[in-house]
């Protein structure tokens, strides 16, 4: 699996003109998934976002986690995370898992975030054309990606 994380004073997904899913304080996951992934790779992902001490301290220093501030996540499917760009200037994405092996593994995913945040988890909808909003905080990015735990 393939990770943005931005620490975001608040972040939106809409779809067909409607806002579905706002978040306040927290985190923005966008999650890139391939058929290699599976339990392990949705366990260690979960519980690295949720413990990844990006939020500053009282002396500004960043050393708290999403779970330690009670703030929020908001995920959103991002396929074009698996883009091979090797070759020409088309990406490829011949990587990224077909809606049915991705589906359950991104709701699964979400189950995990959510038992290891200790509330809901709000998302975008699986493959469907989303405009996300948001306002970075900092700015704060941070790329995981399970396949490289190094």
């Amino acid at each position: 699996m393939k990770s943005v994380i931005q620490r975001v004073t608040k972040a939106s997904v809409t779809i067909d003109g409607k806002v579905h899913s706002q978040i306040g304080k927290g985190l923005l996951v966008l999650i890139g998934i391939e058929d290699a992934d599976g339990s392990e790779d949705i366990e260690w992902l979960s519980n690295k976002i949720v413990n990844l001490r990006i939020f500053d301290n009282e002396n500004g220093v960043m050393n708290i986690s999403v779970k330690d501030i009670n703030g929020e996540i908001l995920v959103v499917s991002q396929f074009t995370l698996q883009a091979s760009t090797k070759k020409g200037n088309r990406p490829s994405y011949l990587k990224a898992s077909k809606p049915e092996i991705a589906v359950p593994v991104y709701e699964k995913f979400l189950h995990q975030l959510s038992a290891d945040l200790g509330k809901a988890v709000p998302s975008g909808v699986f493959g469907a054309d989303m405009k996300v909003e948001l306002i970075n905080d900092g700015p704060v990015t941070i790329l995981i990606d399970t396949k490289i735990r190094e």
